[in-house]
């Protein structure tokens, strides 16, 4: 079950990393789009980040371009910033809140069980966008992936989890998926509990996660999902830790820029499709 289903009117975007900062925009275009009509106020969380000070600039001048009325560029480091009033009030008056990528066990250190986490969420279901790159993207679900290498991950326990910010549920993101080869990370993490979808997002590619639970590809790159729900077999509870995980009906599909997928019904979307069924779900 994803959380966000009737309880949001906000959208979620999840990037890869590698976005467009300084040219066409392409993703950061449609992120802003995703805004509320009235609020043009953009909050860059720079918290996974361990160079803010050179990435912060770069969403400054994108947001800009954009359009944005107001910047508030957060680099909230600790616990104690993440639970000041004065953070909590910017993010409150936001309609785009962003997460930078960098760490994400240091986002969810900083970032969980406060007082900025917990507007963030508010503002998610009063209907701001909130996105996240790369580490920012990693750290949106319920349960995150934080470690596990990329070449041989298909293995009992290769994977790390913990908890992530509990934006969605059901969901584990992985991102630099295809320049960084983590088909076997998802996979394993699908054996291990099939209920979650995983979604592995290219660089330069992104996913928008709309409130009635349906997933959006954009971007140049793909967008890859292994869905476990109907896996048949595994071995995976008689192994001992590090032995190589067999899988029988694991189900994958590739999505490019408007082609889509409807997590509960665990269909695939193309364009005409995806359209309809946006178009349908908008306010009247």
């Amino acid at each position: 079950m994803i959380s966000t289903l009737g309880k949001t009117s906000g959208h979620l975007v999840a990037i890869g990393g590698g976005e467009d900062r300084t040219s066409d925009l392409d993703i950061l275009t449609q992120v802003f789009a995703l805004a509320p009509g009235d609020n043009q106020e953009v909050a860059v969380i720079a918290t996974a980040s361990g160079i803010p000070d050179q990435i912060l600039p770069d969403y400054e001048a994108a947001f800009t371009r954009l359009g944005a009325s107001r910047i508030h560029s957060l680099n909230i480091q600790s616990r104690q910033q993440a639970a000041d009033p004065d953070m909590v009030r910017l993010i409150e008056q936001s309609g785009v809140i962003f997460f930078t990528g960098g760490d994400q066990l240091r986002l969810t250190h900083v970032m969980g069980g406060s007082a900025t986490l917990q507007a963030i969420r508010e503002r998610l279901a009063a209907g701001a966008v909130v996105a996240g790159t790369s580490a920012g993207a990693a750290a949106m679900p319920g349960t995150m992936i934080y470690n596990g290498a990329a070449a041989d991950a298909l293995r009992k326990g290769a994977v790390n989890m913990t908890f992530g910010l509990g934006l969605v549920e059901g969901l584990i993101i992985d991102s630099h998926f295809l320049e960084r080869g983590r088909f076997t990370r998802l996979m394993e993490v699908g054996a291990s509990n099939p209920e979650h979808l995983g979604v592995g997002i290219g660089e330069d590619a992104a996913v928008i996660i709309h409130p009635r639970g349906i997933l959006q590809a954009i971007g140049s790159g793909h967008v890859i999902l292994i869905d476990s729900r109907d896996l048949a077999s595994s071995n995976i509870a008689e192994l001992l830790m590090g032995e190589p995980v067999a899988v029988e009906h694991m189900i994958l599909h590739a999505m490019v820029s408007g082609h889509g997928f409807d997590i509960e019904a665990r269909r695939y979307l193309v364009a005409d499709a995806l359209d309809a069924l946006l178009a349908r779900d908008e306010p009247r």
